[in-house]
């Protein structure tokens, strides 16, 4: 065999090794649904009990979200590491999440100065953005569903109080992250066993 050709078994197997590295290469595996999912559901539930029973720890325990940074981008550089292909789904989903990572921080720049009231109901219309969109090109339901939830509670915390917007950051956090996430890793763990 001349080198640079390929008979027809090892094209079809080339072929179906560079699908499976396409696959793979835009399957989340939930890790991060979690963890975002998880910071912000305790964030929120921390600052409601914080409001209901009027004690203070010295910090914006929303700060955390910075610490949190430091396994993602962990965990973005080890998987950029593992691919030597990436997608055109997967290039736009890191445009969109890091605009809504850049949209988050500037927002709790401007609260921290301005503090406007009820400003935590824009951050809920902004968490069902990029959720909705991630959900919308991976035809993920649960994604789909957890920015809707997102934008019905953002309607709804507009005639509610902080502490009660709090539970719904907790909501949101929830069903547009964690749950998704949750299923995303044990589908993730399925395919693996195949």
């Amino acid at each position: 065999m001349e080198e640079g050709k390929l008979n027809e078994q090892e094209s079809l197997k080339l072929i179906t090794e560079m699908i499976g590295k396409a696959k793979s290469s835009y399957h989340s595996n939930g890790t991060g649904s979690i963890m975002w999912g998880i910071v912000i559901f305790f964030c929120s539930l921390f600052d409601f009990f914080k409001l209901q029973f009027k004690f203070d720890i010295g910090f914006d325990i929303w700060w955390l979200m910075f610490l949190a940074l430091l396994p993602q981008f962990y965990m973005m550089y080890k998987n950029g590491q593992k691919k030597n292909f990436v997608s055109y789904e997967e290039t736009t989903m890191g445009y969109v999440w890091g605009a809504f990572g850049a949209c988050v921080i500037m927002l709790m720049f401007f609260n921290n100065y301005y503090r406007p009231g009820h400003s935590e109901s824009l951050f809920l219309m902004l968490f069902g953005i990029p959720t909705f969109i991630t959900g919308g090109m991976f035809r993920f339901k649960p994604m789909i569903l957890g920015g809707i939830i997102c934008w019905i509670l953002f309607a709804a915390s507009l005639y509610t109080n902080l502490k009660i917007n709090m539970l719904f950051m907790a909501m949101a956090a929830l069903f547009a992250w964690l749950i998704p996430g949750i299923i995303l890793r044990k589908k993730c763990i399925r395919e693996a066993q195949l």
